[in-house]
């Protein structure tokens, strides 16, 4: 079938980009958001919103490994799809407004890709 190989490398990709998300939200989680805290309390309630956001996210790409598991359709991939980006992009936004200038001047002791995760 011509489009098993595009399909696969696509399934690849996906699962490479869902996997290194995952992580760049548990190094926020365990890592830079205690940080923030700490030097910065009253961003504590935000923190709390950008953790449940990964929670969600979480539960999002796990329904779409489901889904591309049980070889469901392009339509109800396209739904999936679409559900993940809308509430990164909406996620990404809060993150960059309530977090930004807190970032540029934070210290860390650990090292980028353990706060960061592979993104």
């Amino acid at each position: 079938m011509p489009g098993e190989p595009a399909t696969r490398d696509l399934l690849l990709f996906s699962h490479g980009f869902c996997t290194a998300l995952t992580a760049h939200h548990v190094g926020e989680d365990r890592e830079l958001f205690p940080a923030v805290a700490a030097a910065h309390p009253h961003l504590r309630d935000t923190l709390r919103s950008l953790e449940q956001d990964h929670s969600m996210i979480a539960h999002l790409l796990g329904a779409l490994q489901t889904a591309v598991d049980q070889r469901a359709g392009a339509s109800e991939l396209d739904r999936h799809l679409e559900g993940v980006a809308a509430v990164m992009e909406s996620h990404l936004r809060y993150e960059e407004r309530q977090l930004l200038p807190v970032l540029e001047t934070l210290r860390l002791d650990a090292e980028v890709s353990t706060v960061l995760g592979p993104l």
